[in-house]
């Protein structure tokens, strides 16, 4: 399996932390040299490991967010 290359360009938040130290993020990442996406996923303290996550274009964050602020 190929390597993944990633460059971490801003980090934005925190969402939730595990009693392991394992924080799901949300970030601004570039996967592999593209234009750089919303990514939300779990990352281990040395941002070396990372779990399964989902990326995001600024549209669809943008929709995202829309989404979330008519939750009750």
């Amino acid at each position: 399996m190929a390597a993944l290359d990633y460059e971490i360009i801003e980090t934005i938040g925190v969402i939730s932390e595990s009693p392991k130290g394992w924080k799901k993020e949300l970030n601004l990442v570039s996967w592999n040299g593209r234009e750089p996406k919303y990514d939300i996923r779990d990352w281990a303290p040395d941002h070396e490991k990372m779990g399964k996550g989902i990326t995001l274009t600024k549209e669809e964050a943008e929709n995202l967010k829309k989404v979330l602020e008519n939750l009750d």
